[in-house]
Parts: structure tokens; sequence; C-alpha cells
């Protein structure tokens, strides 16, 4: 699938939204035309934004906007939000909340599950340093492209929140 984000410069805004289900190609492409719809008419405080989106694993939605000369309003991002969960509602599905965590287990299968369950599994040696995440709290595309959706836990919030040991970094 394109990278419909790549026009966007590092300092457009950047959202994360993670479907409740994987969604298979032709849902991931439903999402994005809709998207790609709205976008063209796309408007903050009555000046247009650039606006891209783009899926990650079938699962994660990644969507950037710009305003040439200030950042997007309120306003502006409730519009592009209530396209989204019009977006997934139209395929019979909906985004889960950011404050879940995200993680690949052994078998390389994304999981999601509150912060406890995840506290839970480092705590029995489950979850690692090497631990593949994913950061829904990226805030810029800048962000995105340095550091990546999709990092070992030892490398993102992850590790300090929860209290990570380093020395198990080997997965």
């Amino acid at each position: 699938m394109p990278d419909r984000l790549a026009d966007l410069p590092d300092d457009a805004r950047c959202w994360v939204f993670a479907a409740e289900r994987p969604l298979n190609e032709d849902e991931q492409h439903a999402v994005l035309d809709h998207l790609d719809r709205f976008f063209d008419g796309w408007r903050s405080h009555g000046r247009p934004v650039e606006g891209a989106a783009a899926m990650h694993e079938g699962r994660f939605l990644v969507v950037g906007g710009l305003r040439d000369d200030a950042g997007i309003s309120g306003c502006g991002i409730d519009a592009v939000v209530r396209e989204i969960e019009a977006a997934a509602g139209a395929l019979g599905t909906g985004w889960l909340t950011p404050l879940l965590v995200f993680w690949r287990d052994a078998d390389g299968t994304i999981q999601h599950g509150p912060r406890g369950t995840f506290r839970r599994l480092v705590r029995q040696g489950a979850v690692t340093a090497g631990t593949p995440v994913f950061d829904l709290s990226l805030t810029t595309l800048g962000e995105l492209r340095r550091h990546g959706l999709e990092r070992p836990a030892g490398r993102s919030w992850h590790a300090r929140v929860f209290r990570i040991p380093e020395a198990t970094a080997s997965r």
C-alpha cells in the first residue's frame, strides 16, 4: 500500500488510530479512499489543511495534517476524527482507545490490552526490552519517521513507564 504521507513534511501533525480488528486490504483501501475525499476539503478556521493517511500492518491508521500558516484548530481536528470514525463505522468496526498498550507477542501477532495487563506481562518476563511495541503517542510525522511506529520496548516510553529491565533486551 503506498505511503500517502510521504509528501507531508516532518513538522506535520500526526495522529495514530488502532482498529478494533485487523482490516483486510479492501477495508484499508476503503478507509483511505474515504479520508482522501475528506482531505480534498479539510479546513481549519476556513484555511485549507493538507492531509494524508496511511495504514500500518492493517491495524494502525496514521493521519497527517499540515496548515501552512498555523496549527490545526480543535474544530479542524474534530472534523477529521469524525471522518475517521465514519470510515470505520461504514465497515462495521471502530477504533480502540489510545490508552491501551499495543505489542507483538512471541508469535509476532499484534496484541493489545490495558496497562495493568502489560505491566503483568513485564513482571512475568513475557514482555522484554526486545518486545516490539507500537507508539500511538506520536504527534508529528518527523517523530514517526525518526523513531517508527513500531520499535523495541526498550527504546520506547514503555521501558520507563513499565520499568522494563535492560538485561532482557534480547528476544
